[in-house]
């Protein structure tokens, strides 16, 4: 039960991550935005790539043990 309700909140976070990824990419492509602000986005959007990538390594590593 344990390793069922880590796998919901993994799951949770991802789909979480995803979203905001999602409305950055599209606010990037829709709106005018200067450059600085452009930076930024790019920058988060990495960042926020590389969080989930982290979250589910961790998972991998942490469900063996929940098992």
């Amino acid at each position: 039960m344990e390793a069922l309700g880590f796998t919901i909140e993994v799951v949770g976070k991802l789909m979480v991550a995803y979203a905001a990824l999602s409305v950055h990419h599209r606010f990037r492509k829709e709106h005018k935005v200067d450059e600085k602000v452009f930076a930024t986005m790019s920058k988060e959007g990495w960042l926020g790539g590389l969080g989930m990538g982290l979250i589910a390594v961790g998972y991998f590593i942490q469900l063996p043990f929940k098992l």
